[in-house]
């Protein structure tokens, strides 16, 4: 099989890894959870993770019809490390709703034209109108971390996001827009898995990108820029929600719940929605470097 980037993923599981990922990695159970510090060993069952699921999923149906009647506004920006799993949490939200008013909002590289514009401008031009849900597949805050990381902005400008990041939130949240910020943590070993089956699975080696073999060289200089956006931009009227992702199935129902509970709704039901797992839905306290 022809591996992308030539495996270089394999090979720095080989090679670079530390060895008691690389040993977790290949000692792993179907099932099993390799973040030791992760609150459970098993993930979800499949069955009570189905059930639970249906059950928000009737919820985020009456979110959008609430929506749609009242012309509510709702944003959720959706981050994360690399094979969080950002992209499925979106795709178990949006697969109920009616897609005119769930749009799903994932920007490429910024154009030329684009990069001469205010940073938030292009996110700007995407925030929901009246009776519309928007899912940022990634946000605005790509500069306080992957282009931190990879040098694709100056340290002045960085500095300069975070003075106006939580000023531009402030506003969104005085104009009425419920924004949500929710951040998917993974362990080191379970992304390293999840990249390694990516790389080995001819139709998910699309998900793969340059940028995600660099970085998993760089797991330190992402931990310290997540931290620093932590305590640049968790405010009061646009906090933070951690996400802890070792299992997808955890971290879906934890991300739904908690947009479900922030939202008073016509035909709400607290007892349908169930409640937020601390373990794994928390402030930045419960980040896992």
């Amino acid at each position: 099989m022809n591996l992308p980037f030539d495996g270089a993923i394999s090979r720095f599981f080989e090679e670079d890894v530390p060895e008691e990922i690389r040993n977790a990695i290949k000692r792993r159970e179907k099932g099993e959870i390799i973040n030791p510090d992760y609150p459970y060993s098993e993930r979800m069952s499949r069955k009570a993770y189905k059930k639970e699921l249906e059950a928000l999923q009737i919820e985020l149906v009456k979110l959008q019809s609430w929506v749609k009647e009242t012309g509510a506004r709702v944003a959720i920006v959706f981050e994360g490390r690399d094979a969080a799993g950002k992209g499925g949490t979106i795709k178990r939200v949006r697969k109920n709703l009616n897609p005119r008013g769930a749009r799903v909002v994932a920007l490429s590289k910024p154009t030329d034209r684009e990069q001469t514009e205010w940073y938030f401008q292009r996110y700007i031009d995407h925030l929901p109108a009246g009776g519309e849900l928007v899912l940022y597949d990634r946000s605005w805050y790509n500069r306080g971390v992957v282009e931190k990381v990879f040098g694709f902005c100056t340290d002045e400008q960085r500095a300069h996001f975070f003075t106006q990041a939580p000023d531009f939130e402030k506003m969104l949240a005085d104009e009425g827009i419920l924004l949500f910020k929710l951040w998917l943590n993974v362990g080191r070993g379970e992304q390293l898995r999840r990249f390694l089956k990516r790389e080995r699975n001819p139709l998910k080696q699309w998900k793969l990108s340059r940028i995600d073999v660099e970085g998993l060289k760089r797991w330190d200089q992402y931990s310290a820029a997540i931290e620093e956006t932590f305590e640049r931009t968790h405010a009061s009227h646009a906090p933070w929600t951690v996400i802890r992702s070792d299992d997808k199935r955890r971290a879906r129902i934890n991300a739904i719940r908690k947009v479900l509970h922030g939202i008073d709704y016509a035909r709400k039901d607290k007892k349908a929605i169930g409640k937020i797992d601390p373990k794994v839905c928390g402030g930045p306290d419960i980040w896992d470097a």
